[in-house]
């Protein structure tokens, strides 16, 4: 461990070309109690959470960016409710205290001799590993899709990144009429509310540029309803006939031409849809590090839906998108797995029976205008789970209010820093005796 450290501090003061040298020449080898791969929303909290359970020097966050993203606030940077840099900071701020951070990716998985290879040629040897190393947008999946993403003149975005939330805000003010395609596929991953909270929205801001008269809006997607909750899918459903949105499923966008996208549909009959602004929701998976290694099963990780334990190595646990879990992916459902997968790591680590369990809670806030939204809230087996007193599913006020103004606060100090597991304690307080 001792190396380890002398590791970080030199990875902290030399450029990326140096540091490959040094650990090619110099390191080969490091070890650890608890690995750590992936700093996102579930990497971070189970490394803040344990970092106050364990020895924090002996917990060793793997994640190769400089910048830690609040992603959910890309829905609100292409509406233009945010900017951008309102969204990051620099990933050095949100690792917590002594905890080891290596800036790095991992290459390969190895868990039948407990250690990950790295881009940088480190093996980082474990005793226990906790993957979440996310989503990654498979753009290349939808010829045409890239190149328009990247040509800054195109009416073609998506929210589902960073490199293009801001593109989105900016095709929205430039629309002056026309068709608005909105797509979701068949392999999605991270919140599949996202995709029509900008559509809605969209429709919106153009309502109240008075261009709505001259607007038709398609929503196509390759699933058989609007959400995977009967509950809300039959609100959505009201919402979009209120906008008069045409939502059309079981297609899936193959292609991408500068003034068409052209979809595949039952039977595989193509279907062509004209477009002068176009929303895409690419399909997703795992980073080819863990989708190509004996952990994963169909494309992802394999655990324990309850205890987030790998199914087949015990020394493995995982949470977030990149799991086998049937919960919604949102940053909800990474906070309450991260408490988890915290408790059942010091268990394991302690030769203690794993107790906690995940009920496969997960909560999307969908908004439906610049004045509120729909609280979707649920757990496995689609069982209804909400908070508050009132039917979430009835578009309110406090949607927005929530979105905009007290989730990102929570996310920053709270979510992120591992000090928030998910509301079941407000739930008690507004329902004492149940629901």
């Amino acid at each position: 461990m001792q190396n380890s450290g002398l590791f970080l501090n030199y990875f902290d003061t030399c450029n990326a070309l140096v540091r490959s040298y040094y650990y090619q020449r110099a390191i080969k080898d490091i070890s650890c109690k608890v690995l750590v791969v992936g700093g996102g929303t579930g990497g971070c909290s189970v490394a803040w959470r344990l970092s106050k359970k364990l020895n924090a020097k002996d917990i060793l966050l793997l994640e190769p960016n400089w910048l830690h993203y609040y992603q959910p606030s890309f829905t609100l940077v292409a509406a233009g409710l945010a900017d951008i840099t309102q969204s990051r900071k620099p990933f050095k701020d949100v690792v917590p205290p002594d905890v080891k951070w290596l800036k790095d990716e991992a290459t390969q998985f190895d868990p039948r001799n407990n250690t990950v290879d790295t881009a940088c040629g480190l093996r980082v040897h474990y005793d226990l590993m906790v993957i979440a190393v996310g989503l990654k947008n498979d753009y290349h999946k939808i010829p045409g899709l890239k190149r328009l993403l990247d040509d800054p003149v195109s009416p073609v975005s998506t929210i589902y990144s960073p490199d293009y939330c801001s593109k989105c805000w900016c095709n929205l003010q430039q629309f002056q009429g026309g068709h608005a395609v909105f797509t979701f596929p068949k392999q999605a991953g991270k919140c599949s509310g996202a995709a029509q909270k900008i559509m809605y929205l969209a429709h919106d801001y153009w309502t109240r540029k008075k261009i709505q008269h001259c607007t038709s809006i398609s929503y196509a997607t390759a699933a058989q309803a609007l959400f995977g909750v009967p509950k809300y899918a039959a609100s959505l459903v009201k919402v979009a006939q209120q906008r008069d949105i045409a939502v059309n499923y079981s297609l899936e966008l193959v292609e991408v031409t500068p003034k068409h996208a052209v979809f595949t549909g039952c039977g595989d009959q193509t279907t062509t849809l004209p477009y002068k602004l176009l929303h895409v929701t690419p399909p997703m998976s795992p980073p080819a590090c863990l989708s190509t290694s004996e952990l994963v099963s169909d494309g992802y990780l394999s655990v324990d839906k309850h205890t987030l334990q790998h199914v087949r190595y015990p020394d493995v646990f995982g949470l977030g998108d990149c799991t086998s879990t049937p919960n919604s992916k949102t940053a909800a459902a990474a906070a309450v797995q991260s408490s988890v997968v915290s408790r059942n790591v010091v268990s394991k680590l302690n030769g203690r029976q794993l107790s906690a369990r995940y009920s496969g809670y997960g909560a999307c806030p969908i908004l439906t205008s610049y004045k509120g939204g729909i609280i979707a809230e649920f757990e496995y087996d689609k069982k209804i789970c909400e908070t508050f007193p009132f039917d979430q599913s009835k578009e309110s006020r406090l949607c927005y209010y929530l979105q905009k103004n007290i989730f990102p606060i929570l996310y920053w100090e709270g979510i992120v820093k591992g000090k928030w597991s998910g509301p079941a304690v407000l739930r008690k307080i507004f329902h004492p005796f149940g629901k």
